[in-house]
């Protein structure tokens, strides 16, 4: 008889499903049948059942929180069952020591992490069974039947074990000993806290502060743009002044002297450039992809676009949904006419058939076995589900992975972008923009909503003559880099090669998965969240105080980039490829770590940190909304701080005593950012707004504290001009 560990529940149920069965306290047994002549049972884990133990469980004496106890290196590495597990764990026990349990087959996910929860448990049983392995990329009765069927010898994938146990090992070392080095030197700061530190989570979260400072020390540079109106026979258009590519003129003065030269004079078309580009479809997706694109259009988490597909992977409705890869094999591609003739017949798809193309199995932009790693890219499977049955999140994910595969089988979509340059009174060169879709190919499946700024351009040619009817300054400033959304930390995790200088290391780290894996990016995101290194509003991240103390205190240090991670993912998947030993690996991590301590020690008394970051850290065992306040500014009431209560900014003193002042944070119709009201607290007015809003008329202005009535007003260019002389 043999035994069949599945890495779920759910898992093991449908493993079960497509035999006859009957449900036992923890496991199932299925009945003889033409796969198992003698029967099976079928049981599971929960996850992960066993970890890797405690310092303490070592040495009594590293239980204590001690500089001096540093490096914790175990001489060998023992693994536990969690206690809210060993129920699960007993049963799993019990059947593999039955005398009548002959074979073991491993059933766990069919990667990394799944190789290791399964051989660890088998390891803690003290198994010495036969083992095979079951090796599928989805979940329906057909792949588990020739799953079962076609079973991979356990030494196939037995070095991905290795893999997963030396990277869970190494990962166990450096954030045992470094998050215990930075807690303490920390504390000496004055910071009480625990600061968490690991290989992944520390270089992902430098990126994340790196690009906050950009954002705070970013100054604000005003510019001007001139923009003309034309009509030219009969066809009216705009344009912007530009000289050498450049449409940005730096003086308001010069601005206005252009816009005046320009004014009522003859303009003449001087020439027209168009060119046509063409636009592939996009990939299938891997998960990578589909985390960022839900994030995009959905604003899903990236955790919760993977626990989505998780469940309509268990359902047998999509492909394995931890695929690093974007392509599919010959074998999967001659099941999509089955898959797309299923899907044309369901109401939301009815519109994109017939396709242009029936088949894309000879398409090397999706078919492509050299590119498929574990798995292939993800796709619907034949086990079609009612879509009207699906959880309103599940129909999301389920609909871009479906149409993900309906686009690659349409063309491409081609448009015409075209370029007029117009001129002035023979002088002043103005650029105007425009596009023609010519072909909507894919995008008529796809309809990607990206903002496009290119309007629809009449048909113009050169030598065409009329007049400037209208010539306008406008005023801007420039913009600091954007803040992520959780989506795109998804994309900065996987292309986090493009980070660092060595182009070895860039390679390595293109070659590998970048910060990460698959499986691990949407945890490790989620961590930073729970540890309050970062917050996330409106789906833009933040870094908070005590992300910029660590990262601050780690500086330089080899454990905040992604060269450490480029060199570390290099030697893993030699060890996952059999040709690196895993000892040698550990015995790096450990002088690496060794290096950390004596290093960070030395430094720590050289360490500063700003009395913003000072006053804006709170411990995370004190965790309180007030806490986590950012202070914009002195309050013009009493001796509080104005913050940012959310729907308004308010003083932090209105519990203490009951100061009510408080500032808007829309005002005709436009956001009033931190930025600005730190200007207006400190330095009495704002940077030009653009935007205000008052019934149909627009405006730009600056806002000034009116500090005798507390009121926030108005100061237009005119006033301003006015009060400095």
């Amino acid at each position: 008889m043999k035994l069949i560990i599945a890495e779920k529940p759910d898992q093991g149920s449908t493993l079960a499903s497509i035999f006859k069965h009957k449900k036992q306290n923890g496991f199932i047994e299925i009945f003889p049948n033409d796969v198992f002549l003698k029967g099976a049972y079928v049981t599971w884990a929960i996850g992960h059942i066993c970890q890797l133990v405690s310092p303490e469980k070592y040495q009594p004496g590293w239980k204590k929180w001690s500089l001096d106890n540093l490096p914790i290196i175990p001489e060998h590495f023992e693994y536990e069952v969690t206690k809210d597990k060993a129920k699960q764990f007993a049963v799993i026990k019990k059947l593999v020591t039955n005398p009548a349990v002959t074979e073991i087959i491993h059933a766990g996910d069919a990667g990394r992490e799944g190789e290791l929860i399964i051989r660890n448990i088998l390891r803690l049983t003290k198994c010495r069974k036969p083992m095979k392995r079951l090796w599928i990329s989805s979940l329906t009765a057909n792949a588990i039947r020739e799953g079962f069927k076609k079973l991979l010898d356990e030494q196939e994938t037995r070095s991905l074990y290795f893999e997963a146990y030396t990277r869970a090992c190494a990962d166990w070392v450096v954030g045992m000993n470094a998050s215990r080095l930075y807690s303490l030197l920390l504390q000496k700061q004055g910071f009480s806290d625990v600061f968490s530190v690991g290989r992944v989570q520390t270089p992902t979260l430098a990126l994340i502060v790196k690009r906050e400072l950009e954002i705070e020390n970013f100054k604000a540079e005003p510019f001007w743009e001139v923009l003309a109106h034309f009509l030219i026979n009969g066809k009216k258009y705009s344009g912007k002044w530009q000289n050498d590519g450049e449409t940005r003129v730096k003086t308001k003065e010069l601005a206005e002297k252009i816009a005046a030269f320009c004014r009522e004079k003859p303009a003449e078309v001087g020439e027209v450039l168009s060119e046509r580009k063409e636009f592939f479809p996009p990939f299938l997706y891997n998960l990578s992809a589909l985390q960022a694109e839900a994030n995009k259009r959905y604003k899903f988490s990236p955790k919760k676009t993977l626990d989505v597909l998780q469940k309509l992977y268990q359902k047998g409705n999509v492909s394995y949904p931890r695929s690093d890869s974007r392509y599919v094999t010959k074998e999967e591609a001659a099941t999509f006419p089955e898959i797309l003739n299923k899907l044309s017949q369901i109401k939301d798809y009815q519109n994109f058939f017939p396709l242009p193309f029936t088949s894309i199995a000879d398409n090397k932009r999706y078919v492509n076995e050299k590119k498929v790693t574990d798995h292939y890219a993800i796709i619907p499977t034949e086990q079609i589900p009612k879509v009207d049955r699906l959880s309103p999140d599940e129909r999301i994910i389920y609909d871009l992975v479906v149409t993900s595969l309906i686009a690659a089988h349409y063309n491409k979509a081609i448009a015409e972008y075209t370029t007029v340059t117009t001129l002035v009174d023979g002088r002043a060169a103005f650029i105007s923009k425009g596009k023609v879709q010519i072909e909507e190919g894919w995008r008529k499946v796809l309809n990607p909503k990206e903002r496009d700024d290119v309007p629809a351009l009449p048909m113009l040619s050169k030598g065409e003559q009329g007049r400037t009817e209208k010539v306008e300054v406008k005023e801007s400033q420039t913009q600091p880099p954007k803040r992520y959304t959780e989506g795109q930390l998804i994309t900065l995790m996987k292309t986090a090669g493009k980070h660092i200088d060595d182009k070895e290391l860039e390679k390595i780290l293109t070659r590998t998965e970048g910060l990460g894996t698959e499986a691990t990016r949407a945890g490790i995101i989620t961590m930073l969240k729970d540890r309050l290194y970062i917050d996330v509003k409106k789906n833009l991240v933040y870094a908070t105080a005590k992300a910029k103390i660590l990262i601050g205190a780690i500086g330089q240090e080899i454990l905040a980039s992604p060269e450490m991670t480029a060199k570390w993912e290099q030697k893993l998947k030699e060890i996952s490829e059999g040709s690196a030993a895993p000892k040698q690996f550990m015995e790096q991590t450990q002088r690496m770590v060794i290096h950390l301590i004596s290093s960070s020690i030395g430094q720590a008394a050289n360490w500063s940190f700003s009395n913003e970051v000072r006053e804006n850290f709170a411990p995370s065992r004190q965790k309180t909304k007030r806490q986590s306040y950012t202070k914009l500014g002195p309050c013009k009431k009493c001796d509080g701080s104005v913050v940012d209560k959310g729907s308004f900014y308010g003083c932090s003193n209105y519990q203490k005593n009951q100061c009510n002042f408080t500032i808007s944070k829309k005002i005709l119709g436009k956001n009033i950012t931190q930025k600005n009201i730190k200007l207006l607290l400190t330095e009495g007015k704002t940077d030009v707004i653009e935007g205000f809003t008052n019934k149909d008329k627009t405006f730009n202005a600056r806002l000034f504290l009116d500090e005798q009535e507390l009121r926030v007003r108005f100061l237009f260019a005119e006033e301003q001009r006015n009060n400095s002389r």
